[in-house]
């Protein structure tokens, strides 16, 4: 009898790529995989440990696998299981632990379980090692698809934790990266989104000159290839020559996610964010000029230690110029072993929450101005596997702008759909008979 597995995933797009992979490795070795409302003999949770909260739902997930089925193994993997061993060691629920570098081991550390007792394999990420080889075949329940082509990061932004999690850079030979495009293209996926922890970083452990940008050029040719994505990136990667090249590709999305944290300057330095509110204008003004009317996203973080009300007012007045089309708001979180959780002035919880709350009414209001220029046009929509309480279905469009679409089909997944109203959240429209 097959034995079955369940997974929860935490986390960045790289966690849901990994899980994807962890499950196909686990179908190759006669495993079913089933959802994790389901009894599983293994509950496999691939933990995040970005902030305090993500470290507290991590073991939730973790104990409630347990309740689900006393008698199963508990596979705890990843992020939180990496800079948080012995922390996470000390649930008891717990049967095996992998780190971030063992993920594609999974299947044999499993079947190496017998009877009670902690199973424990987390090794030194810091030191220097190859790329882990994970690869994907499809995902479940998605109509694109994500690649991941890097991992680790050298950028030790002063709150971080993930460069600790993650290690050093490594980055995924291209060559591997265009098999992997056309192996998901030809299971049906015509949009793909390529990911990684510090995509900007791609190719440099390699001494590729322009790696990133080559690599985007090449999957651009690929034949039957509609939507190239490409997740978050640094401002002082787009160079002149880089918003030159995006510009000339067919199938590039108009969507960017470009990570600016805070929008005052000071701020900024004591992030060690390593660019100016100066060069993030540049590199969005040289995208704007490249590409026909680019969206914006972003992630801000308010409340950083030392964050004064005039440095906040500076990030409110920046998130208005820039005219961001949606923002992640983060209050900021200490995270024991970054350099900022020791930093003098750390700011007060409730002056934290009212920052975020200031700024998420201001992304909110922007969100639904930039979303009114959208109404009474016709545009083409991907539909996701998603479906709404009023029996609408959720889609995207090309700037990765969310759509509720009335009158589909459950075939469908590329349609024409008039966009008809909008809110804060999303628009919404029908498909054009």
């Amino acid at each position: 009898m097959q034995k079955r597995v369940a997974f929860h995933t935490l986390g960045c797009k790289v966690n849901q790529y990994e899980t994807e992979s962890m499950k196909e490795l686990f179908e190759c070795a006669d495993y079913q995989v089933v959802s994790d409302q389901e009894m599983a003999d293994i509950y496999v949770i691939n933990t995040c440990t970005v902030t305090k909260l993500s470290d507290r739902k991590s073991r939730q997930f973790i104990r409630r696998a347990k309740r689900k089925n006393p008698d199963a193994k508990v596979v705890a993997v990843g992020c939180y299981v990496q800079v948080a061993e012995d922390e996470v060691a000390a649930i008891e629920e717990i049967d095996l632990l992998l780190g971030t570098g063992h993920k594609q081991e999974i299947v044999q550390e499993v079947e190496k379980l017998t009877g009670k007792g902690l199973r424990s394999v987390v090794t030194d990420v810091m030191k220097p090692h190859a790329y882990e080889g994970m690869t994907i075949e499809t995902l479940d329940e998605k109509t694109r698809a994500f690649v991941k082509i890097q991992d680790g990061c050298n950028q030790f932004c002063t709150y971080c934790i993930i460069p600790y999690a993650r290690g050093a850079i490594r980055s995924r030979k291209s060559s591997d990266v265009i098999e992997e495009l056309k192996r998901l293209i030809a299971a049906g996926y015509e949009e793909i989104v390529l990911t990684g922890i510090h995509l900007a970083s791609y190719g440099l452990d390699l001494q590729e000159k322009g790696a990133l940008i080559n690599l985007i050029e090449e999957a651009d040719q690929l034949p039957g290839l509609r939507r190239l994505r490409i997740g978050s990136l640094e401002p002082k990667w787009v160079t002149e020559d880089v918003a030159r090249r995006l510009g000339k590709l067919k199938t590039m999305t108009p969507h960017f996610h470009l990570s600016l944290q805070s929008g005052s300057d000071s701020v900024l330095a004591r992030m060690n964010r390593r660019y100016t509110t100066t060069e993030f204008s540049k590199a969005v003004r040289l995208l704007r000029e490249s590409i026909e009317a680019p969206r914006f996203t972003t992630d801000l973080i308010v409340g950083f230690p030392g964050e004064t009300e005039s440095e906040f007012v500076e990030t409110m007045a920046y998130v208005e110029n820039i005219r961001f089309a949606d923002i992640h708001v983060f209050p900021y979180s200490p995270r024991e072993g970054t350099p900022a959780a020791g930093f003098a002035d750390q700011i007060d919880g409730t002056i934290k929450a009212e920052r975020a709350k200031i700024l998420s009414a201001k992304v909110n209001s922007l969100r639904e101005e930039i979303f009114q220029t959208y109404l009474n046009t016709s545009k083409e929509v991907l539909l996701e596997k998603q479906w709404l309480p009023d029996g609408s279905r959720l889609g995207h469009l090309a700037d990765y702008t969310p759509v509720a679409v009335l009158n589909t089909n459950p075939g469908d997944l590329w349609v024409k759909v008039r966009i008809k109203r909008a809110d804060a959240q999303r628009l919404y429209g029908s498909v054009e008979s």
